[in-house]
């Protein structure tokens, strides 16, 4: 179903700034660095508090070992309650313990506290995390040997086991400490990301600013200094979009002042024409007037066709393609034969059968060389021939005549827009479109003699086989 036309417009969703693009990339990487160090973080603090209240664990065993006595011919142990007392203000948890025989014959403090994980090494105290009563554990556990042996007890083992809760608070506020300063980290670094982009972007707003503040008309190149090195090829990009611009400007600037030039004359004479034949009572004389009328509209028309030919030259995009230029040319002399016919010029192409297969722009060629063919027409003499060819670097078509050629001044001057010989009634923009056309294909327009004696004219539009 389509929208109503009243139905209100989405709005374009807004560009993001360069400082929350860079946010976006980094950002996800910080945070996942500061996650793995606040993981680092917590297991160093894991590990420092089992080695600090480990410490204080191995205390109390030993100070319940100094406690143990086989000095009665048995197992004596006093009960260290100021140690545990003192022991339990400090953890701030329930303390247990347990002292056995290895012949389990003697057990004093609390019998089912979680044995050791492995066997214990005489004298090496082991600490391991366990569950008593629901409640974790840590426990530190110390084997002696019995001197002198109690019966057939040979060691004693020692064990003192404490509530977690204390390292855990340990834990969570050396975490939560880690956090805090992670999280300042992470806003002073996005405060720092987005000041040093708007600090990095500040050229870049005054090159906008300082174009914003330009006339229309001021295409002058923008001013690179004190840029950064990165704005450089924007800068160059702009500039050379400002330059064909200007050119572009200049094109039809030149084609106004061409348009202007061309028919300013033909526009006059017509209307001197027009009033003469009002005036004209001779019937006769009249239908002369007319007959010059239409000549010379003849001519501006021819004159206006040349100027759009000579501007699609100069501004249309080159567009090549392959063709065969000996076609091309027979096209041409098809479209040119009943002129040349009511001029009585013997006309022909010449050109090979198999055809001169080029890459090629076919609509500024065809014009091109139908004004090289019509200039021959008309102020040349026959043969009138039409030429395609190629060699191993280069490819053409021209026309070749036997009139007079150019003299010296007008050769001088080929190319240049309204050049023309002296008597000429043509606009001197066939050659300039000839000109035109061979330039945008990367070559030349060529002029020399059409034969070795010197003698006619040929004109030809060569270029590389790889047009530019």
């Amino acid at each position: 179903m389509p929208p109503s036309p009243h139905a209100p417009r989405a709005e374009p969703r807004r560009r993001r700034t360069l400082g929350a693009r860079l946010l976006g990339l980094l950002l996800p990487g910080l945070v996942l660095v500061l996650g793995a160090g606040l993981w680092l973080a917590r297991a160093e603090a894991e590990q420092a508090a089992d080695t600090a209240f480990d410490r204080a664990l191995l205390g109390a065993i030993k100070g319940l070992d100094l406690s143990v006595s086989t000095a009665s011919g048995g197992l004596a142990v006093e009960q260290p309650y100021p140690l545990f007392e003192f022991f339990q203000l400090t953890a701030a948890t329930t303390v247990h313990y347990r002292v056995a025989t290895d012949d389990g014959l003697v057990e004093i403090g609390s019998p089912d506290l979680p044995p050791p994980p492995r066997e214990l090494r005489n004298g090496e105290p082991l600490f391991y995390d366990a569950t008593y009563f629901g409640e974790a554990v840590r426990v530190g556990a110390l084997r002696r040997a019995l001197a002198p042996p109690v019966g057939s007890a040979r060691h004693v083992l020692i064990q003192v086991a404490e509530g977690t809760a204390a390292r855990e608070r340990f834990t969570r506020g050396f975490v939560r400490q880690a956090l805090w300063r992670d999280a300042v980290v992470l806003g002073v670094m996005a405060l720092a990301v987005l000041g040093a982009s708007a600090w990095a972007l500040a050229p870049v707003r005054r090159l906008a600013e300082a174009t914003r503040s330009r006339r229309p008309d001021d295409l002058r190149p923008l001013q690179a200094e004190g840029l950064p090195a990165e704005l450089l090829p924007l800068v160059d990009a702009v500039n050379q979009q400002l330059e064909r611009t200007a050119a572009l400007m200049a094109q039809r600037r030149q084609f106004v002042d061409d348009a202007s030039h061309q028919l300013r004359t033909p526009l006059a004479t017509l209307r001197a024409q027009l009033d003469f034949a009002r005036r004209e009572p001779d019937a006769a004389r009249h239908a002369e007037v007319l007959q010059a009328l239409s000549q010379e509209l003849d001519h501006a028309t021819r004159g206006t066709a040349q100027l759009l030919a000579l501007a699609r030259a100069d501004a249309a995009a080159h567009e090549p393609e392959p063709l065969d230029l000996a076609e091309l040319a027979r096209d041409v002399a098809l479209s040119l034969l009943p002129q040349a016919r009511e001029r009585g010029v013997d006309f022909g192409v010449d050109a090979p059968e198999a055809g001169v297969p080029a890459r090629g722009d076919p609509a500024p060629l065809r014009e091109g060389l139908a004004n090289l063919a019509h200039n021959a027409l008309v102020h040349g003499a026959g043969p009138v021939t039409l030429e395609a060819g190629a060699d191993a670097h280069e490819v053409w078509v021209g026309v070749s005549d036997a009139g007079p050629g150019l003299d010296a001044e007008l050769r001088a001057r080929v190319g240049e827009r309204f050049a023309k010989g002296r008597g000429s009634r043509g606009s001197g923009l066939g050659l300039a479109i000839a000109s035109a056309v061979a330039s945008r294909h990367g070559g030349v327009l060529d002029i020399g003699a059409a034969d070795a004696t010197g003698q006619g004219l040929r004109v030809r539009l060569r270029w590389p086989r790889e047009p530019a």
